[in-house]
């Protein structure tokens, strides 16, 4: 299990980070977020993000417009992880409560990357259990590829039977706007207290 999901995260950072060293020097000295950031995307945040459709945990179809109304804490996984999703889902519901508590009112997203399995029906439960205001998302699978490349999140489905297989995936946390998309994102290692500190400041200097 350590070398599916450390292969996981290398391939994300190659996809997603040039390097740590762009934060010092890949800066836009005009950036209205300079003061928040602790990364730096390799090409800049235009290339992260953008329109998508999908299906919510309701079986509506809905885009990026319709999900996306407030700030928005996107995570892509799928609800039959065994240990990194429900950490990483639960700690995003937890800084949405503490940006609650702070007076910020922000959504959590959950796309999942295994659609076979993660049916409308399915995020219904899951999302209610992580959250009240966390939405939902699965779809066709050129959809999901769709909003995956869009992010620049990586996932594959590994070898197994039709029932138990383990999707290899990115487990960054993407931090959207919906006037300005994509604005930052989030490693494992930090914690809802971090996330939630950021992302008040993102808010405050939108």
């Amino acid at each position: 299990m350590t070398k599916l999901y450390a292969g996981s995260a290398a391939a994300a950072v190659i996809a997603l980070v040039a390097a740590t060293a762009w934060f010092v020097f890949m800066r836009a000295p005009d950036d209205p977020f300079a003061q928040c950031r602790g990364s730096t995307v390799a090409g800049g945040v235009a290339e992260i993000g953008g329109p998508f459709t999908l299906v919510d945990h309701t079986g509506a179809t809905v885009t990026d417009r319709d999900v996306i109304t407030r700030p928005t804490l996107v995570y892509f996984g799928y609800t039959f992880c065994p240990d990194v999703c429900p950490l990483d889902v639960a700690r995003n519901a937890e800084a949405v409560d503490i940006l609650d508590e702070m007076g910020y009112e922000t959504v959590p997203v959950f796309i999942s990357v295994d659609p076979a399995r993660d049916t409308p029906e399915v995020l219904e439960g899951y999302a209610g259990l992580m959250h009240p205001r966390m939405i939902g998302l699965t779809g066709t699978p050129d959809q999901i590829r769709a909003a995956a490349n869009a992010y620049k999140a990586y996932y594959n489905a590994q070898t197994g039977d039709d029932d138990y297989y383990l999707v290899d995936h990115t487990t960054f946390t993407y931090l959207v706007f919906p006037e300005t998309g994509f604005a930052e994102f989030f490693r494992r290692d930090e914690t809802s207290d971090q996330i939630a500190e950021r992302v008040a400041c993102f808010i405050d200097a939108s």
